[in-house]
């Protein structure tokens, strides 16, 4: 009778250090998951703020040889500079005016169908693991 008592004990101990073991494993994978996570979102921000730079440099660069070269056409900088300033108040207006109905749903349509495709990425790595 006292064998069985032991027994029981040591599943018990023994139940108690899996567990135990189970836990620290499981906090461990959680710590390593975010942590990747969180490096991904920082890679994802830095390369895209390198993106956007170099795209508005691009934009800025481009926006002046434009007007310099109208400014040769038109024999003057201010017509020149003039003319670009008129080319950016209609593209404004445009996008004012069709915003909502174009410009915003492809936006919200773009984020939405990224985000799915992250979760379905997500998916198919804890599928693999």
């Amino acid at each position: 009778m006292e064998e069985n008592h032991e027994n029981k004990e040591k599943g018990i101990e023994d139940l108690y250090e899996d567990a135990k073991s189970y836990l620290d494993t499981r906090v461990e994978y959680t710590r390593l998951y975010l942590v990747e996570k969180i490096s991904k979102i920082f890679a994802d921000l830095v390369t895209n703020a390198v993106v956007a730079i170099c795209f508005v440099l691009a934009f800025l660069f481009g926006t002046f040889t434009l007007a310099l070269f109208l400014s040769d056409l038109l024999g003057s900088y201010t017509r020149g500079f003039g003319c670009v300033a008129l080319i950016y108040v209609f593209l404004a207006l445009i996008v004012y005016y069709t915003k909502e109905k174009y410009i915003e749903k492809a936006i919200i349509n773009f984020t939405i169908r990224n985000y799915f495709n992250k979760l379905a990425d997500k998916d198919e790595e804890d599928k693999k693991i």
